[in-house]
């Protein structure tokens, strides 16, 4: 890793009120475009269960998965700030559990890392802050026990969600991830956290947006309806793979010297 000073977690902390982006990647090459496009938070999600590894959900990802593409990204950066989610089973047993699984993140190139939950895991942000990492929370829509939840739909319970919010800052988070949260609620929330609240699919009045790497660049076929496809990198790779098995195929690839 490059001895070049990381953007800390108090820095992105001070940007409460400021716009900023964050965007998800899972390797060293995307992970070196991301910061080379300038932006300078990096989430590596457990959205890489489905958009890399091929899974039907976040369920299935193990710690061992996140170790491992963490160390990538932050092996693929020098100034990013890397933030790395706690799967599903990496935290719930117990704070001991939780401190021990967001160390094993820091030890393998993560800044800080992300956890799904309001008050039902204050304890364990506690426990992990305490452990010395930084921690972002996650409320709204929580992929991990979507299934257990409501699904997928978007969560308008202003009170609920509100003290969920304030939990997590109450227990030291540095910001806080809304997702598919009412956006006049997410307003609410963004207005009465003095910490940051960077939003997926909850409105334009968040402090920062964060979006899956794989949609923005049109990488992965079942977006959700708010993610923007910035590109169609997927239709650009089938087109360039399609001419090189033609010229393989009749023999113009590799050229004759």
């Amino acid at each position: 890793m490059s001895s070049e000073r990381r953007l800390t977690s108090a820095a992105i902390r001070v940007r409460k009120g400021a716009a900023f982006p964050v965007m998800t990647a899972y390797d060293a090459p995307f992970g070196r475009c991301v910061e080379e496009a300038g932006i300078d938070v990096i989430l590596v999600g457990d959205s890489l269960g489905m958009v890399v590894l091929g899974y039907p959900s976040t369920a299935n990802v193990e710690l061992e998965d996140m170790l491992r593409h963490v160390g990538a990204v932050a092996r693929g950066t020098r100034r990013a700030h890397v933030i790395g989610d706690l799967p599903f089973g990496a935290y719930e047993a117990s704070d001991e559990t939780a401190v021990r699984s967001s160390i094993a993140l820091v030890k393998a190139g993560a800044d800080s890392v992300k956890l799904e939950g309001g008050v039902r895991v204050a304890s364990r942000i506690h426990a992990i802050v305490c452990g010395g990492v930084p921690v972002v929370g996650h409320i709204g829509v929580t992929p991990q026990t979507a299934a257990i939840d409501a699904g997928f739909r978007r969560k308008s319970d202003a009170k609920s969600l509100l003290a969920d919010a304030r939990a997590v800052e109450e227990a030291g988070a540095y910001a806080i991830v809304l997702e598919m949260v009412d956006a006049g609620v997410a307003r609410e929330i963004t207005a009465a956290l003095a910490i940051p609240t960077i939003g997926i699919g909850s409105g334009p009045e968040c402090d920062g947006q964060v979006l899956v790497l794989h949609d923005a660049l049109g990488l992965y076929p079942e977006s959700p309806p708010f993610a923007k496809r910035f590109t169609d990198l997927g239709g650009a790779s089938i087109e360039a793979l399609g001419r090189y098995a033609a010229e393989v195929r009749d023999r113009t690839y590799p050229p004759a010297k």
